[in-house]
């Protein structure tokens, strides 16, 4: 039979058969020999060995689409990031950086802010101008009134999507929205701090539909970029290329100290948004003092 892993605690793993049993598998010792693990969202050959007590083996790992190593998971199609409008308020640098990790990965981005029932439609049109250009689709919810869940839904159909974020913003909620079997822990939002209780503890797979799978991940309050070089940075930042051919220096501009850089001109000039571009040159300062040491 063929499955999919929706979860892997403690070397079992659970592989939903695409109908409506989930089967407790142990994977044969020849992946460890192979040096391959599997992961949440693998697609699987298995073979069940108790029916009754819906345990199994897996037999083999089917070849993968992609892979992603925070969080740990296979054949992802999309992700969508989850920041509240308001309270706490988005920490745009945090966005940023998770949306360079997802186009490095070529995941393709849904930026999602919740909590519009707090009144956010000023900063709605705010962050539709900064992320307009920046190669990620938008959508604004409520999972209390929920305000634009059909649209979620829409988006989520036949995919396979990682659901991120920081605690506190309402991903949990959302979850069990669209899923209500999913049944997670939710927390509130810390009223000192603003910050919410991490509740989700692991990385796994809910079966919203046919074919349509939600994978929730435990909260992220940052996220570092590894293992890249800094001139690569810029070509994370969409918006950017219309201007380079203004950059004096041409392809090898990388926006930063150059003099006649059309992508700086276009910040002052509005046309590029300020807050994107400053959190580019943290990111990029940030990359080369790790190159150094």
């Amino acid at each position: 039979m063929t499955g999919k892993i929706i979860k892997g605690i403690a070397g079992f793993y659970y592989v939903h058969d695409r109908r409506n049993n989930v089967y407790a598998c142990k994977a044969k010792g020849v992946f460890r020999k192979w040096g391959l693990k599997p992961l949440v969202g693998d697609d699987v050959e298995f073979t069940i060995l108790d029916e009754a007590g819906q345990e199994g083996n897996i037999d083999r790992v089917l070849p993968r689409k992609n892979q992603l190593v925070r969080p740990a998971s296979a054949n992802v199609d999309q992700a969508l990031v989850v920041f509240a409008i308001k309270k706490p308020e988005p920490n745009l640098n945090l966005l940023d950086r998770f949306l360079v990790t997802m186009q490095r990965e070529h995941v393709p981005v849904v930026v999602c802010f919740n909590k519009m029932d707090l009144g956010g439609g000023k900063e709605r049109g705010h962050y539709e101008a900064v992320y307009g250009n920046s190669g990620c689709q938008m959508c604004f919810i409520s999972t209390y009134d929920r305000q634009g869940i059909g649209e979620v839904q829409k988006l989520l159909e036949g995919k396979t999507t990682i659901l991120a974020g920081p605690s506190g913003v309402g991903k949990s909620s959302l979850t069990n929205l669209l899923q209500p079997e999913a049944c997670m822990e939710t927390g509130a939002v810390s009223r000192r701090i603003q910050r919410g209780k991490h509740t989700t503890r692991h990385a796994e797979l809910f079966c919203v539909e046919a074919e349509t799978y939600l994978m929730d991940t435990p909260g992220f309050s940052s996220l570092y970029l590894e293992g890249m070089e800094e001139r690569e940075l810029k070509g994370y930042f969409p918006e950017f290329s219309r201007y380079e051919p203004g950059c004096r220096f041409g392809s090898g501009c990388v926006h930063m100290g150059e003099p006649a850089c059309g992508v700086k001109e276009a910040v002052q000039a509005g046309q590029v948004s300020q807050s994107r571009y400053e959190n580019y040159r943290l990111l990029y300062q940030e990359i080369k003092e790790k190159r150094r040491y």
